[in-house]
């Protein structure tokens, strides 16, 4: 689990699923003229979480994207794949919540079962 998570619990709060950015990430024309290492900072520094009361995420270093959700305000996460996508375990996840929030995370590991967790605990 990462920093960002552990430092940001709520009393009675606890990780049940975990996941972060899939190594896909590294076959782009940034990660080549970087030599990989923009990716990897990214895939290090990511976090997306499901705990038992929110939707936890955080993404970048330098310049940081965070989406904190308590579960009872979203309507629904939506994960879209490629038949590529699908072979490889990765998609992208859309949380939508109440009032009009919209957030898409691209190329995440394993976005149905975070989609599964999502709802075995909103429900």
């Amino acid at each position: 689990m990462g920093n960002y998570v552990n430092n940001h619990l709520i009393n009675g709060e606890q990780v049940e699923f975990e996941t972060s950015y899939h190594w896909i990430i590294f076959f782009n024309l940034i990660s080549f003229f970087t030599l990989g290492i923009y990716p990897l900072i990214k895939k290090k520094t990511a976090e997306f979480a499901i705990t038992n009361k929110r939707v936890v995420v955080k993404a970048g270093l330098l310049s940081r994207k965070t989406l904190e959700m308590n579960l009872s305000k979203i309507e629904s996460v939506r994960v879209d794949q490629s038949i590529f996508a699908r072979l490889l375990g990765y998609g992208t996840i859309t949380i939508i919540g109440s009032g009009g929030t919209k957030e898409a995370f691209p190329r995440i590991l394993n976005p149905l079962e975070f989609r599964k967790k999502f709802q075995e605990y909103a429900g």
